[in-house]
């Protein structure tokens, strides 16, 4: 009892619950309040609709009350994906309706307190009741009359009031609409980021794959000069080895006939001597006349026929860049008029 009393007493709790019940659109009491699902922020149903017709200007016309699309929360930007018949098939939140019902009560019920609506600075007792327009600031009817404003145009605080309300009403839908333009844009340029990415991918693969089937004809032609070289090498070194062997078959000729000749001299018998002498000397003489093999030319050995020059393919490896789109399609024009040749 003690706490509701202080409830009923303090004005802050129900300033507070007054706070909770006001449309983040209109900034008054909620007036047919809506849930936006899944995020459970309510809007009145007209604040509502006035948003999502600014923020849909190819849609239907704004009298039309069947108009499906996207809607975006204001106060958390969760976009929400109505129906043909838009705001008006969200759901009422008949439970903020009926406590707003109950605090209105509530206030109705509680007698008005001095301070609660706002009073003159310059006649306390004046309640401010209409708006000078010349100054653009409310005032009182005794400011009017005989105060500071006399001479200005006013206007009822009301009227001023409700003018100046839609016009806010408008403003925040202008923001709204706008926002939803940046969002727009924020997408579209986070989608171009992603594809310049997927695009430095694919062309980082491509140079790779280009490279590498480079690599890959280099290494096959490097493997073609090594077997040439290889051959080179096996054929002279075959012809050497031949002729190796004929100089050693010449030698253990020559030797077998030195052993001969030597023996032939160490005879003292002459007539044993004289018998084998003749043929011997004939066959020595054959021997060194007619014995003489192949040989080789200086330079034989000599692998010199063989080095390759790279400068000018490292010259163009240095030169390798990105060929400039003027560039392909000259490269290109140039590749169809040969093929029309």
């Amino acid at each position: 009892m003690d706490f509701q009393a202080g409830i009923l007493q303090d004005g802050s709790p129900m300033e507070s619950l007054e706070k909770q019940l006001i449309c983040p659109i209109c900034l008054e009491m909620f007036s047919k309040p809506v849930v936006i699902l899944p995020c459970q922020h309510n809007l009145c149903r007209k604040c509502a609709n006035d948003v999502f017709q600014a923020t849909n200007p190819y849609g239907q016309s704004r009298g039309s009350l069947i108009s499906g699309g996207r809607f975006r929360c204001p106060s958390c930007r969760h976009e929400v994906l109505l129906d043909r018949h838009g705001v008006y098939g969200l759901q009422r939140n008949l439970l903020v309706e009926n406590i707003i019902d109950i605090y209105k009560q509530e206030c109705s019920s509680r007698p008005l307190k001095k301070g609660e609506h706002p009073m003159c600075k310059d006649h306390e007792d004046e309640r401010i009741n209409i708006y000078c327009v010349t100054c653009e600031v409310p005032t009182c009817s005794m400011c009017k009359v005989f105060g500071a404003h006399k001479d200005c145009e006013v206007a009822p605080l009301q009227t001023v009031f409700q003018g100046q309300k839609t016009e806010l009403n408008n403003c925040i839908a202008m923001l709204v609409a706008g926002n939803d333009r940046i969002q727009t844009i924020i997408s579209q340029l986070e989608d171009s980021c992603q594809s310049t990415k997927e695009n430095s991918e694919a062309a980082k693969r491509e140079l790779c794959a280009r490279f590498d089937a480079l690599a890959a004809l280099l290494e096959e032609k490097k493997e073609e000069l090594l077997q040439r070289i290889s051959q080179e090498q096996a054929d002279k070194t075959a012809f050497i080895q031949s002729l190796i062997c004929q100089y050693k078959e010449q030698l253990e000729k020559s030797s077998r006939l030195v052993e001969t000749a030597i023996q032939a001299a160490e005879e003292t018998g002459g007539a044993a001597f004289l018998m084998n002498a003749k043929q011997l000397i004939k066959t020595i003489v054959e021997a060194s006349k007619g014995g003489r093999l192949d040989k080789i030319e200086q330079g034989y050995e000599s692998m010199d026929a063989f080095s390759v020059s790279l400068d000018h393919l490292t010259e163009a490896v240095h030169a390798l860049d990105f060929n400039p789109a003027e560039e392909d399609e000259e490269y290109f024009d140039g590749e169809e008029e040969e093929v029309e040749e």
